[in-house]
């Protein structure tokens, strides 16, 4: 598919959006203290590096089929508390800033998507990222979900 040179501009924006999501989400995975957190943005990076891959195709020109069962991501819990060490107030709040910064990652790419599905012509390439913005608004979800989960949001 031939793009316009507007959509062309939002799938190297989304492009770039989805590497540094790739990039924080293993920093962030290597960075937390607590291992729930850990599993979460390891799982999380899985998922956006997908995107990526399915980005780069629509950049070369293809509009993958997207399976809309609603990506089946939902983070499984003990309901443990996080595992803090001795140095526990240090360890919360450097994990405080890991999930507060993750979360409004995807509050901006969501906005990205947001905006990019209402700029595409091609109704087949709106559903691609409609699909990948949905999920980006369920990484916001577990995100959410784990802190309140440890009585972390504020």
């Amino acid at each position: 598919m031939m793009w316009t040179q507007k959509e062309a501009s939002l799938l190297e924006e989304l492009k770039s959006q989805e590497k540094l999501c790739i990039e924080k989400y293993g920093k962030y995975a290597q960075q937390a203290v607590d291992p729930q957190l850990k599993q979460l943005f390891s799982q999380i990076q899985q998922t956006e590096q997908q995107h990526e891959q399915t980005v780069t195709q629509m950049i070369n020109g293809t509009i993958p089929q997207m399976n809309q069962q609603g990506g089946g991501q939902q983070q499984t819990s003990t309901g443990q508390a996080p595992a803090y060490g001795q140095q526990q107030s240090q360890d919360k709040a450097a994990d405080a800033y890991l999930y507060q910064d993750a979360l409004g990652m995807e509050k901006h790419v969501s906005s990205v998507y947001d905006t990019s599905i209402f700029e595409f012509r091609s109704p087949q390439a709106r559903d691609v990222l409609n699909h990948l913005q949905k999920e980006e608004q369920q990484h916001g979800e577990m995100i959410y979900a784990y802190m309140a989960r440890n009585g972390m949001y504020a």
